[in-house]
C-alpha cells in the first residue's frame, strides 16, 4: 500500500499556496496553478508546510489521497522550476520546424502536419530532429508530448518515428529468407 499521501509538501521560499472550497491555488516564481481537488480530502497549511489528510479508510478515497498531493506536489514543483520533455525525429527526411504559433512536422506523410500550440506550453526546436517542450503544468506538458508523439509514433522494424529523447525502442527482426 502507497504511503504517498501522508508525505508532507516543504514549500520553497517565494511560494504561496491557498485554497478556496475545493480550489487550491500555488503561486511562485515562474507562475500561478490552480486545481481542483476532492472534498474528500482535507489539505491544512502549517507555516512551509502542507499536509493531506483523509476521514474515511475506504480504497477508493485512499487513492484520491495519494493522488491529491502528488498533484499539489507537481504544482509545487512547477511553479519553482517547471518541466520539460525532449522528442527526437529519427527517420529519412523527418524534420520539424516552428513557425509562429504552429509546430509543423514533416514525417513521411503526404503533407506536413501543423500543430497549434497549447497556451502554457513552450516550443523550441533547436534543429531540424529535435523538439523542446517546457511548462510549469506537468499534465499539459505530457497531453501535448504525447500528441506530438501519436503524428508517428516509433515503428520496431527501422525505428523510425518521433520519440522521446531516452525512450528505448525494442526491436523486431525483420523476414528471414530462404
Amino acid at each position: 500500500m502507497s504511503r504517498i499521501g501522508y508525505k508532507e509538501i516543504d514549500l520553497p521560499e517565494g511560494v504561496e499556496i491557498s485554497q478556496q472550497g475545493n480550489v487550491v491555488t500555488v503561486k511562485g516564481p515562474k507562475g500561478t496553478l490552480s486545481r481542483e481537488i476532492s472534498p474528500l480530502i482535507k489539505m491544512s497549511v502549517e507555516g512551509n508546510v502542507v499536509k493531506f489528510d483523509r476521514d474515511d479508510d475506504s480504497n477508493q478515497v485512499k487513492m484520491i489521497h495519494g493522488t491529491t498531493r502528488a498533484n499539489v506536489n507537481n504544482m509545487v514543483e512547477g511553479v519553482v522550476n517547471g518541466f520539460s520533455k525532449t522528442l527526437k525525429l529519427v527517420g529519412v527526411g523527418y524534420r520539424a520546424q516552428f513557425k509562429g504559433n504552429k509546430l509543423i512536422l514533416t514525417v513521411g506523410y503526404s503533407q506536413p502536419v501543423e500543430m497549434d500550440k497549447p497556451e502554457d506550453v513552450d516550443i523550441k526546436v533547436p534543429d531540424n530532429t529535435t523538439i523542446e517542450l517546457s511548462s510549469i503544468n506537468k499534465q499539459h506538458l505530457g497531453d501535448f508530448a504525447a500528441l506530438v508523439r501519436a503524428v508517428r509514433s516509433p515503428e520496431p522494424y527501422k525505428g523510425k518515428g518521433i520519440r522521446y529523447e531516452n525512450e528505448h525502442i525494442i526491436r523486431k527482426e525483420g523476414k528471414t529468407g530462404k
